[in-house]
């Protein structure tokens, strides 16, 4: 029966290319995912873990604990003294000014290593800063045209205006250009690096420079877990508390978990969807088997003749299965691979993404082809469990199918009912719950349960839809009662379809709908589209000239200057208040608030029942009306700005801030080169602009790479359902070729029967993409629900116009699945079809 097996394969190979692709494509996808996770855990080494990537072991703060200098340096000698430690780095960090070629600007410096081994940059031209030097990183010495040699002038950062600061600084000279860190807290900002005496210099006597952390090297040959131990009681000895050593892995493992609150939001995202494509596969396979098998009849049949037993026909489907699903495997874990490479490749080539690295877990590959191997065999079963029931001399006749009015089709129904309802229930409590991992399996098992009772519903359903299609004369009639006379055969048609279309809405009504929450939510979390805060990298600060520049680029519907009004006290800071003109309301999200002479704007949260606001020439106090937004200024009405009066100039609460409201209508690559255009223009960095577009913007561009990913996926999952389709269909044909034949006989055209089997195929590829925009529209919400609802109000959003697509796109795609069965069906002359027996 391996013969057998084998030369089925081979001879019938493009019958296999459907399970093949789907395979391949579930793979790849599982695949991916667990490189994807080891290559962001690889990628975040290079930015959260940048300062300290040439280290050995880190002995870090712990939380809420920063490290005392004193303490600090004194950790460091004990650590220097511990076995083993062959280098010490203490890092630290203190926030400058800095001024070249009539430009200004504020910046982070570190201090040098005094082993260059554990630097914590990369040195791209030039040398190692020695006593009165300086590196700069490559993007800000590009800026201000600094090269080896050149001058820079550094100041401690005592002021709001850079150029203000500079009076107090010191003139240094340039020794090198290193590489830009991609650390999060410190990226986008200028860098500079310089030894011990220049830092300590620049650091005001009551603001000293910030310990960041102390970096270890270990000698040759030294254990790591031995030297941690030792070092930790070393650092408790010197008085150091609650400091952790850990490895630069470990250390970074941890940055990461702080950033993202102790989770990891993105793998169980990719994973579900690779669950999904999995199961999505599995389904495809598991149909189409059962149509070879169908078609393959009088094979099997010939073959129980001959002497082959049940247990040979059954080994021979599933070795069929073995072989298709190995290689198919084998190929998606390439692509899988090949994929990744490309594209960290092309991330290592973009300036914001040079950080990105290419890991592949030593389990990816393993587990990818195991799981696909494992998966098409299991789903062969049931086909191969069929196959055995054909019996010697069924030659003539297909087997059995499941109705509903049989033993077979009854249990299938209940089972089916069953776990519709409980699926059902599962996603519901995983939608009011916000919890994805619990609506996933629910939605998974209502699927299923929906898909094992299709042959109750989509009969009904084709049969209603059908009576337009009497309109054709002959053909539609014929086509209408066709598509209901075989429930079984028009419900497995119109699963095939249904499963790929369902998919696709289901991702097209939760990338909406998410988009739509998080405006929502970005508009009570933001009091603007964009705000830029602070000086310009000149020194100087924001005014009207900049605010009506802003309002002449393009998708910027409107720009205001919006000023200091003073000053107040909240929780023991001094937070700046600013003035709110009536014509610069249009430019606040919240258009429901209200602003009056005795009241005053906060964000949510503020704790407060009254503000006391003061200016240049008094004070008043002002009832606190808190926004939704976490993110808001203080604001107070024209009227109170000029009763308590303004700051005067080059005081500390005197920055305007320049609040503009671009085209709802821009998407988020416009939004992002709009950012970019507006930094360059106005002379700021582009961390400066912030607000709700900025947000949406990143949040978009991340919701749009997965839609694109995840429908270009599930597109080849259509593409194989169309392929079931047609396979389907052609079985229909083989079926039907006697009663094709005979309605040839009594006057049927070639034409008019091509005319009624493509009107049943687009009765039911209509149906089943209804079914599935429908099924995809609700899980789409509910999914969204259970993704997003911990954090922001859900409301179902549908696409009508891409859902419209959808349809459009599944019937047409139907009606061309029919083109190849029905041409074989008109091409075989009536007299042929009646003595085929």
């Amino acid at each position: 029966m391996l013969t057998v097996a084998l030369a089925e394969v081979k001879a019938h190979a493009r019958r296999f290319v459907a399970v093949g692709i789907a395979v391949m494509v579930a793979v790849g996808f599982l695949t991916a995912t667990l490189m994807v996770n080891a290559s962001s855990e690889a990628s975040l080494a290079n930015t959260v873990g940048a300062g300290f990537r040439n280290a050995d072991l880190v002995i870090a703060p712990g939380p809420d604990e920063p490290l005392e200098p004193a303490a600090a340096e004194s950790a460091a000698a004990a650590s220097a003294a511990t076995g083993g430690v062959a280098q010490t780095y203490l890092q630290r960090q203190a926030y400058i000014a800095f001024g070249a070629a009539g430009t200004a600007g504020f910046g982070v410096l570190q201090n040098l290593s005094k082993d260059t081994a554990l630097n914590p940059a990369e040195l791209l031209r030039g040398s190692w800063p020695a006593a009165g030097e300086v590196a700069v990183d490559e993007a800000t010495a590009k800026r201000l045209q600094l090269a080896e040699g050149a001058t820079l002038r550094l100041a401690p950062a005592g002021g709001s205006v850079a150029a203000e600061s500079l009076a107090a600084g010191r003139d240094l000279t340039v020794s090198g250009i290193i590489e830009p860190s991609n650390d999060p807290l410190t990226m986008g900002q200028p860098q500079f690096l310089a030894p011990d005496a220049i830092l300590d210099g620049l650091s005001p006597a009551e603001s000293p420079a910030a310990v960041l952390n102390i970096q270890l090297g270990l000698a040759d040959g030294a254990d790591a877990g031995t030297v941690r131990d030792a070092v930790g009681a070393a650092v408790s000895a010197a008085g150091l508390r609650g400091a952790t050593v850990n490895t630069a892995a470990e250390h970074t493992k941890e940055r990461v978990a702080g950033l993202t609150g102790g989770s990891d939001p993105i793998t169980p995202v990719l994973l579900a969807f690779a669950l999904v494509a999995i199961f999505v596969c599995g389904l495809v396979v598991a149909n189409t088997f059962s149509v070879l098998v169908a078609q393959r009849t009088r094979d099997l049949a010939l073959l129980r003749c001959i002497g082959a037993d049940r247990k040979q026909i059954r080994r021979s489907v599933l070795v069929e299965a073995l072989l298709v699903g190995t290689l198919s495997s084998v190929a998606g874990v390439v692509v899988a691979m090949a994929l990744m490479a490309g594209l960290v490749g092309w991330l290592r080539q973009q300036p914001d993404t040079a950080f990105a690295a290419l890991a592949i877990p030593p389990f990816a590959v393993p587990l990818g082809a195991g799981a696909g191997i494992l998966m098409t065999v299991l789903a062969a079963l049931a086909p191969a469990r069929a196959a055995t029931a054909v019996a010697p001399l069924a030659a003539l006749r297909p087997f059995e199918e499941a109705r509903a009015g049989n033993r077979k089709g009854r249990a299938r129904l209940w089972i089916g009912l069953v776990l519709t309802a409980a699926g059902a229930v599962v996603l519901g409590l995983g939608a009011a719950r916000a919890s994805l991992l619990v609506a996933l399996p629910g939605g998974l098992l209502s699927f299923i349960g929906l898909l094992m009772c299709a042959s109750v519903f989509v009969p009904p359903l084709v049969s209603a839809a059908g009576a337009p299609a009497r309109a054709f004369g002959v053909p539609g009639r014929l086509a209408a009662v066709n598509a209901v006379r075989n429930p079984g055969r028009t419900s497995a048609t119109a699963t095939a379809l249904l499963i790929g279309v369902t998919l696709v809405a289901m991702m097209m009504t939760g990338a909406q709908t998410a988009r739509t929450a998080f405006d929502s939510e970005l508009a009570t979390q933001y009091p603007v589209d964009v705000s830029i805060a602070g000086p310009a990298m000149d020194g100087t600060a924001l005014d009207a000239r900049d605010a009506a520049a802003a309002a002449e680029y393009d998708g910027v519907a409107a720009a205001g200057l919006v000023t200091p009004a003073g000053f107040a006290e909240v929780d023991g800071m001094r937070t700046g208040v600013y003035r709110l003109l009536p014509e610069q309301k249009r430019l606040l999200q919240d258009q429901t608030l209200v602003l009056d002479d005795e009241s005053v704007l906060m964000a949510e949260g503020s704790g407060v029942a009254t503000l006391t606001v003061t200016g240049s020439r008094g004070e008043k106090e002002l009832t606190v009306v808190e926004t939704g937004s976490m993110a808001f200024p203080p604001l107070v009405s024209a009227a109170v700005a000029d009763e308590v009066g303004a700051p005067a100039a080059g005081s500390p609460d005197a920055l305007p801030q320049l609040w503009l409201a671009v085209d709802r209508d821009l998407d988020a690559a416009a939004l992002m080169q709009l950012r970019a255009d507006l930094a360059a223009g106005l002379g700021v960095e582009e961390y400066q602009l912030s607000g709700a577009a900025i947000e949406r913007a990143a949040f978009n561009q991340v919701i749009d790479v997965l839609l694109l990913v995840v429908t270009g996926l599930l597109a080849v999952a259509v593409l194989i359902a169309l392929v079931g389709v047609a396979n389907t269909l052609s079985l229909s044909v083989l079926e039907r070729t006697r009663e094709s034949a005979l309605l040839r006989a009594l006057g049927l055209t070639r034409r008019q029967l091509r005319g009624m089997l493509a009107l049943e195929a687009v009765l039911v590829a209509g149906v089943a993409a209804l079914i599935g925009i429908a099924l995809g529209v609700l899980y789409g919400w509910l999914g969204a629900q259970s993704a997003l609802g911990a954090f922001a109000t859900v409301a179902p959003d549908v696409p009508w116009l891409q859902l419209g697509s959808v349809l459009a796109v599944a019937v047409i795609a139907g009606l061309l699945a029919s083109v190849l069965p029905a041409r074989r069906a008109a091409r075989l002359s009536p007299v042929e079809g009646l003595a085929t027996a």
